[in-house]
């Protein structure tokens, strides 16, 4: 049995990885969604675009490629600059991409209303007044 060789960790093109990554990895490893499941969801259901194309999960990615994602209220876009294959540490993936968007819209970062404890449940009337702070 050979000796293994030790694994490189994470690999981009400019390292000599691979030239093409595919989309749902990418979109896991850079922690732009939680699970690779999610990133295969959010294609199949066309919220994620490659060079303004709708695209597969399966689709390849390479260097320079821009990805749209949306989401409720806005759009993410995202300028691939190095391709990853594992899933890295938050300040690593953030190197993997020039977040080229807008910021999200106030009321997407808003905290979400609370209710003082022991209020009990909210009444017809105070459901109306969150949807309307929410934008409903």
């Amino acid at each position: 049995m050979a000796p293994r060789e030790n694994s490189p960790g994470p690999t981009s093109a400019q390292d000599g990885g691979p030239a093409s990554v595919r989309l749902d990895v990418w979109l896991w490893s850079v922690r732009v969604f939680k699970t690779r499941a999610a990133a295969t969801t959010a294609c199949r259901a066309g919220h994620v675009r490659l060079n303004q194309a709708p695209v597969k999960a399966s689709q390849a990615v390479r260097v320079g490629d821009t990805v749209v994602v949306r989401r409720p209220g806005w759009q993410q876009v995202l300028e691939v600059t190095k391709l990853l294959v594992k899933r890295v540490g938050a300040p690593v993936a953030r190197e993997c991409y020039n977040d080229l968007s807008e910021p999200p819209p106030p009321q997407i970062r808003a905290a979400v209303p609370r209710r003082d404890p022991g209020a009990g449940r909210p009444t017809k009337k105070d459901r109306r007044k969150l949807d309307e702070l929410r934008g409903h």
